[in-house]
């Protein structure tokens, strides 16, 4: 790895501080609890914790999406982390502040699959991701981030972790 991937890390967690402290809005970072958002909570907050504490005006929302169809085991597993990121935020003086969201439940994957009769999703119908996980982040920024009008939204995905997932981030 050597210092080309600490320069590489030192250029992201640089730029992360200069668009907070520029465009001073407030920030959502999606959070999976998997190695691509963990590693971008990572550089977010070590970006933070090497601000003033003046700079740090903006909140940030870390967001991750139980879509009720969810195994007993990443239940528990986002429940801790988003209670050890509100620790360790708090503790830390960071204006951090971690969020589990669900679908409400007329946009439910067993309301829609039986209720509705929609057919299981597939790679042509996926209409699961929008109901269960872009509705719910709508709907909690509407409702907490709305007197900024705008918002940041960090993600974090691996550009080489295949080739369809490096044309979609390439485009």
């Amino acid at each position: 790895m050597g210092n080309k991937f600490v320069d590489e890390l030192k250029a992201i967690r640089e730029h992360i501080k200069k668009v907070y402290i520029e465009l001073r809005r407030p920030f959502i970072i999606g959070f999976s609890g998997g190695k691509d958002s963990t590693m971008t909570l990572q550089l977010v907050w070590e970006a933070l914790n090497e601000l003033n504490s003046k700079d740090l005006t903006n909140p940030i929302h870390v967001i991750s999406t139980d879509t009720l169809v969810e195994t007993p085991f990443f239940i528990s597993h986002i429940n801790d982390s988003i209670e050890k990121i509100n620790i360790a935020a708090k503790e830390q003086q960071l204006p951090i502040t971690a969020h589990k969201l669900t679908p409400e439940f007329s946009n439910s994957f067993w309301v829609n699959l039986i209720g509705k009769g929609y057919p299981a999703p597939s790679q042509t119908f996926r209409w699961c991701t929008d109901r269960m996980k872009i509705k719910p982040v709508n709907k909690f920024i509407l409702e907490n981030v709305q007197e900024s009008k705008e918002v940041v939204v960090v993600l974090g995905a691996r550009k080489d972790e295949s080739i369809s997932r490096a044309q979609v981030i390439e485009n």
